[in-house]
């Protein structure tokens, strides 16, 4: 039994109080994880990281007002059942409010729009955070084994959300959160006059139990509605359209769509004598990215027209006997089916998707010809970049597959999406795996201006020259139709033969050389006519000085890496200007940048910070006739500040990172957060036994050393199987972070020591302070990579070092006058 100062007299046992804190932190997560996805898929990506900041802002909020209200934290239940209808609400207001971000730049009506929703999704977290920091305030003395519960239970929301995004999908996800939070509000209820509590336990019960059959049944009106921009919402536009699938899996939705409008065949040439194009359905991973599901066998005649039509064609032109393929990112099939049509003996289809595979081998199979169960075709379901690394075996030749969509490079609306497929290491990795005389094919949209190809060069350049190529513009060819452009890349100098060859296969097919070691300019903008050859004049120029060229160049066009993996982003401060002048005049999202999200989203949050640090503080001080500054308010604030900076500056760009190393972005964003709050939650626990200058000199060097740790890992594991490398990546974080839950737990510790009033504050602080890293961390990351971000996070944490010394020395910052302050 605990007496008053542990969680009240309204509590039985110590247990029963922490479960409860640790199942509304599982709800919590949970829900802040479906977010992501919902946002991702209703939206676009650049929206889903937004949810880590809603969250945190909610969380800062409730500091805030415990700090100017200590007695709102005093009923937990009832705040962890407003979490719960509040996620209800949040959907509610995500689906039912018109928002359109390709409007926002001329439409005020959408601001409003965007307040609302975002803000909306600020108020679970806002409840749930007030029930969390209420408990921390009523057991001042036992606030470490709280947090411990808050963390722990934060990680057991991450893992319990992976298997229910595929059993529920998303929505379903977000009301078995809010089930969770009604049965975390049982579990905190206090009792009323006389000791009673059942009627309110069974009420929330009740509720839970109502939820929990909701988020199974999911009725019609729950589900998830689109972005009328999104592939899926535009292919169901067709008179005969109709929707024949729609499953949520571990890695993204998967929607098909039949309809007679569809034909997609990426880079056709304009000389196909087909009489008619094959019967197609599409294919969309999180309602974007369509691909075509095509009907036809490998070997029929249809198959092989199309086959000898398409760019990755070149192959059979330059090497005649190349019979064992690698299709990357295989997708819906397109390229493995023509890979078959045009004569490969064995192709080995790479896809990362399970579902996917799934569907082309059960219900899709009849529609695709048995496409991969064909005895031909081995599927490996994996990253391609993992599968790549894993395996031993060569190949004739090596497809890239373009798996999506055309993405205008001035719509910046898929900037700050990773992708690894086209790194300075893949490409690397790409040649590895090549016989001796065998090709790399990478096709890519064609952009004007161009950008997309210039940095597929910029990565082939640098990955030839980490193999030991001394002129990597004797080693590529590529050529162009009317809306792609496709590299040939071979580990040995192109021979005359090759470029014959090339040269023969683009003449006949009516594509348009862009480089050829010894091209021409007259050679060039024969077929495709554009006013200015533009393509070839840059690749030109990049090949003679590459360093100059990308430097100089208008758009950013550096080689991705893994370090660096944003292909999309090509924002430079030197477009500003041009931006500018198109606000309300295009036809684009946020006006052309996703960058500017970012940018616009920090001026917000910065300010929504201050305010939520300072309200508290001018309030209370204003009540109380006394100076808003101190000297331990000042410390307060720098310490508990940078170690949300800190904390948020490691997280983010670990998750951001292991997308290569675990293969999808939820489950590396889940994976890391449940093994950084794991072990802070262990590290909590431990905190009374730490010196805390230890601790965090220690962390100073842990977060220092993690990149090159990082680094190590994925040399070493990256091509173990799947769950190896969930195991080795839980392990990896765990002294980061043990020590990342130390110095939380300490600092307030020490403020219950010195003055327990401030402890609401301090939560606020780190809340706001890791809102505005939220942003930060990814801005830093899209300009200079992870590396980067995490020594900052390592300079955050040495700050706080700096400042825990005047934290911890009573004598120098508690004079009487301003620790009785505090404490009233």
């Amino acid at each position: 039994m605990l007496g008053d100062g542990h969680f009240g007299k309204g509590y039985s046992t110590r247990s029963t109080a922490l479960l409860g804190v640790g199942l509304l932190s599982a709800a919590t997560l949970a829900f802040e994880l479906s977010l992501t996805r919902i946002f991702a898929v209703a939206q676009f990506y650049h929206f889903a990281f937004m949810a880590v900041s809603l969250a945190l802002l909610g969380s800062g909020a409730s500091g805030s007002l415990l700090s100017i209200w200590p007695r709102s934290g005093t009923n937990p239940a009832r705040w962890a059942a407003g979490f719960s209808l509040s996620a209800l609400g949040s959907y509610a207001v995500l689906n039912l409010v018109p928002f359109d971000s390709y409007a926002i730049a001329w439409d005020g009506r959408q601001v409003l729009y965007l307040v609302a929703l975002f803000g909306g999704a600020a108020v679970p977290f806002f409840c749930s955070g007030l029930a969390i920091s209420g408990m921390l305030q009523a057991d001042a003395r036992g606030l470490h084994r709280v947090y411990a519960a808050n963390l722990g239970g934060s990680a057991a929301g991450c893992l319990a959300v992976l298997p229910l995004l595929s059993w529920l999908g998303a929505e379903g996800t977000l009301a078995a959160s809010g089930a969770a939070g009604l049965a975390a509000a049982a579990l905190l209820v206090q009792p009323e006059a006389g000791g009673r509590r059942a009627p309110a336990r069974v009420a929330a019960l009740a509720g839970a139990a109502l939820l929990t059959a909701l988020a199974v049944v999911r009725p019609s009106w729950m589900l998830l509605r689109l972005s009328p921009y999104k592939a899926l919402t535009q292919a169901l536009f067709a008179p005969d359209a109709r929707l024949v699938l729609s499953r949520w899996g571990p890695v993204a939705r998967v929607d098909v769509v039949e309809s007679s409008a569809i034909h997609v065949m990426p880079g056709l040439s304009e000389n196909a004598l087909i009489a008619r194009p094959p019967l197609q359905a599409g294919l969309t991973l999180d309602g974007d990215n369509l691909q075509p599901l095509t009907a036809i066998s490998p070997d029929s005649d249809l198959a092989r027209e199309l086959a000898a039509s398409v760019p990755e064609a070149v192959i059979r032109a330059m090497r005649p006997h190349a019979g064992r393929y690698l299709v990357l990112e295989a997708g819906a099939g397109w390229s493995v089916l023509m890979a078959l049509a045009g004569g490969a003996e064995a192709v080995t289809a790479v896809e990362h998707d399970p579902l996917v595979v799934q569907i082309l081998r059960g219900e899709l199979g009849d529609l695709t010809h048995g496409l991969y169960s064909d005895r031909r075709v081995r599927v490996e379901v994996s990253e391609g970049r993992t599968y790549v690394r894993r395996t031993r075996e060569r190949y004739d030749a090596i497809v890239v597959a373009l798996s999506d969509s055309f993405h205008p490079v001035t719509c910046g609306a898929y900037g700050l999406s990773e992708d690894y497929r086209y790194t300075v290491e893949a490409v690397t990795d790409y040649l590895a795996r090549l016989e001796p005389d065998g090709v790399l094919v990478i096709t890519r949209w064609l952009q004007s201006p161009p950008s997309e190809s210039l940095r597929t060069l910029a990565a082939i350049e640098a990955a030839l020259g980490r193999r030991g190529v001394a002129a990597p513009a004797e080693h590529l060819a590529a050529f162009r139709s009317l809306r792609t452009i496709t590299f040939v890349v071979a580990n040995v100098p192109l021979t005359s033969a090759d470029r014959a060859a090339i040269r023969s296969f683009a003449s006949s097919r009516a594509y348009d050389l862009v480089w050829l070691p010894d091209i021409s300019q007259g050679e060039v903008n024969v077929y495709n006519r554009v006013p200015k050859p533009a393509h070839y004049e840059a690749f030109r120029g990049l090949l003679a000085d590459p360093e100059g060229f990308v430097r100089s160049y208008a758009y950013d066009i550096r080689p991705a890496t893994d370090n660096r993996p944003f292909f999309y982003h090509y924002f430079r401060w030197g477009q500003m200007p041009a931006i500018l002048q198109s606000l309300g005049r295009t036809w684009q999202p946020f006006g052309g940048s996703g960058y500017l999200v970012l940018l616009a989203l920090l001026a917000v949050v910065c300010v929504l910070a201050i305010a939520l640090i300072w309200t508290p503080v001018l309030v209370t001080s204003a009540s109380r006739r006394r100076s808003p500054v101190g000297r331990l308010r000042c410390v307060a604030l720098v310490y508990f500040s940078m170690l949300g900076l800190g904390f948020l500056f490691v997280e983010i760009p670990l998750a951001q990172h292991f997308i290569l190393f675990l293969g999808q972005p939820t489950l590396a964003l889940a994976i890391v957060v449940f093994g950084l709050l794991l072990f802070a939650g262990l590290g909590s626990v431990t905190a009374p036994r730490w010196q805390l200058h230890t601790a965090l000199l220690w962390l100073v060097l842990a977060a220092v050393a993690t990149p090159l740790l990082v680094r190590g890992i994925f040399a070493i594991a990256l091509g173990w199987p799947a769950p190896l490398r969930a195991v080795v990546a839980i392990a990896s974080l765990a002294p980061l972070g043990l020590l990342m839950g130390v110095p939380f737990a300490r600092g307030l510790a020490l403020l219950e020591r010195v003055a327990p009033g401030l402890i609401p504050w301090a939560w606020a602080i780190n809340g706001s302070a890791s809102v505005i890293a939220s942003v930060l961390a990814v801005m830093c990351a899209v300009s200079w990579g992870f590396q980067t971000v995490l020594w900052l996070g390592a300079a955050a944490y040495g700050a706080a070092l700096v400042a825990v010394a005047a934290l911890s020395d009573r004598r120098e910052m508690q004079p009487r006058r301003e620790a009785s302050a505090a404490r009233e």
